[in-house]
């Protein structure tokens, strides 16, 4: 699933402008507003573009939020520093410099409070955040295996649980070391996540 779910309809084409100033807005409104405060009207306001365009494009605050949230992590790329470690050192760096980001942090923290009672929310950042950026697991794991730092992986359900496991601790790790206990995810913090890690990349892997 991609970022807007709004069905298809006829009629002019969609301006990556109009969505790009319509996100950004969205995220300057949660930061100044709050999640109770937001509305879709605001929104529109904030980014020159009549409500109605808003309104065709997302069917409500939620898919508005989450696809503001999505776009932000989007920009994490998995670097090639030439070995697994570096490059996982690289991804986390950038993540974490992403939710260091006032936008970042707070768009995030009120869609996963509202979560919490909106099973839909939910599946809407399984999709939109979540699964998408499980790519970052995958491609590092294929540049590894074909460096010979990992072993190739040859049932697939297996692979898939794996990379969920590695998707989950990073994310876990760096989301509450930034957001829950306020710390930097530096580069000396970022080595040490880093080393542990690998470690149980390779125990998994002996038990394997």
């Amino acid at each position: 699933m991609h970022g807007h779910s709004p069905a298809a309809r006829t009629g002019r084409p969609r301006s990556a402008a109009a969505d790009a100033a319509i996100l950004e807005a969205t995220r300057a409104a949660l930061v100044e507003l709050g999640w109770s405060k937001l509305t879709l009207g605001d929104v529109a306001t904030r980014a020159g573009v009549a409500k109605t365009t808003l309104y065709r494009r997302w069917a409500g605050k939620n898919e508005l939020v989450v696809d503001a949230v999505a776009v932000l992590f989007d920009e994490l790329e998995l670097p090639d520093r030439g070995s697994l470690a570096a490059d996982i050192e690289g991804v986390v760096l950038q993540f974490a410099a992403i939710l260091g980001r006032p936008e970042a942090k707070t768009a995030l923290m009120a869609v996963v409070a509202e979560s919490t009672r909106d099973e839909p929310l939910r599946e809407r950042i399984r999709t939109s955040i979540v699964d998408r950026q499980k790519r970052l697991v995958m491609e590092g794991r294929a540049r590894a295996q074909a460096r010979g730092e990992l072993p190739p992986e040859t049932d697939p359900a297996t692979a898939a649980r794996t990379a969920d496991l590695i998707f989950d601790v990073v994310a876990g790790a760096v989301v509450h070391r930034t957001l829950v206990s306020a710390e930097p995810a530096d580069e000396e913090w970022v080595r040490s996540f880093t080393r542990v890690l690998l470690l149980g990349l390779s125990g998994a892997t002996a038990e394997d």
